[in-house]
């Protein structure tokens, strides 16, 4: 039982992992902790139902639309939250995020219903037996597009132009600007991966799960958050390991606790991992 609760957080440890990646690039390069993010989350996971129901069922063009929706959509979140605001008062910009998260679970709610929503099973009940270890279709294809994103990202921030662009800003702004980078244009750019990434994180979720609600971003942005300042909020790497480590905690838990537990042991995890190392697990102390 171990190791199949084990397989199983790793599973729901790479959804999270890609959702507090978005998080992480979101904040290293805006700078501004983003209380939207599990709204954006979940209108990937609509998307992917919306994209099931009437495009049939492609799970790459759901993933593909979960990735161009998610990313209009940070580019409008930049656009009415941050760009106005560079200069503001950085509550002002927080206060734009949270109006938005509102405005996009409601307007969700007026279209699609408040009720819950089922995403087909397009994996069947398929498995893999690996040394007595029984991993599913939908495990391994979960860890297969998590670690095809990751791997892209990491290419494309150290080895493309904007990609070091994006490095640039979020070490400083001001520098970078001095250099010729167009702050307002590269933070519009890593808001829209950001983003993007948060979406295809939702339709995985959508397909995790097989039941998606237009509350949902409330709880799972919360837990994008979380997995982001476990591993360190400014570094990508550290938010993608705190997601894992988060899911793994969760799903371990429950061999000892109830279900309704699952939350309460990745929270005290993070407390007790904060108390010792308030900066995260995978950034240095500054002086």
């Amino acid at each position: 039982m171990f190791v199949e609760q084990l397989m199983n957080g790793l599973g729901q440890g790479a959804i999270y992992a890609l959702m507090s990646i978005g998080y992480a690039l979101i904040f290293g390069v805006v700078g501004l902790v983003t209380f939207v993010h599990g709204d954006v989350i979940m209108l990937g996971a609509f998307t992917a139902y919306y994209s099931f129901a009437y495009l049939g069922s492609s799970l790459i063009l759901a993933l593909l639309l979960g990735f161009l929706v998610s990313g209009a959509m940070g580019l409008l979140i930049h656009r009415i939250c941050y760009n106005r605001f560079f200069n503001s008062p950085r509550q002002i910009s927080l206060i734009c995020t949270i109006g938005m998260g509102m405005f996009l679970r409601n307007l969700v709610q007026v279209v699609a219903g408040a009720e819950s929503k089922g995403i087909p099973n397009t994996f069947g009940a398929g498995a893999v037996e690996v040394a007595g270890l029984r991993i599913t279709y939908k495990q391994i294809f979960i860890f297969a597009v998590v670690l095809i994103l990751v791997l892209v990202l990491t290419l494309f921030l150290n080895k493309t132009r904007v990609g070091m662009s994006l490095k640039s800003v979020s070490m400083d702004k001001t520098a970078s600007a001095l250099v010729g980078i167009d702050t307002k244009l590269t933070t519009t750019m890593g808001n829209m991966i950001g983003c993007a990434l948060a979406g295809v994180a939702g339709v995985l979720l959508a397909v995790y799960y097989g039941t998606i609600t237009p509350t949902m971003g409330g709880n799972i942005g919360m837990k994008a958050f979380c997995c982001a300042v476990l591993g360190g909020v400014s570094s990508v790497g550290g938010a993608a390991v705190g997601g894992l480590l988060i899911g793994i905690c969760e799903n371990l838990g429950i061999m000892f606790f109830s279900a309704g537990m699952r939350d309460t042991v990745s929270f005290l995890l993070l407390i007790a991992i904060l108390l010792v190392k308030p900066e995260g697990l995978f950034v240095r102390r500054s002086r």
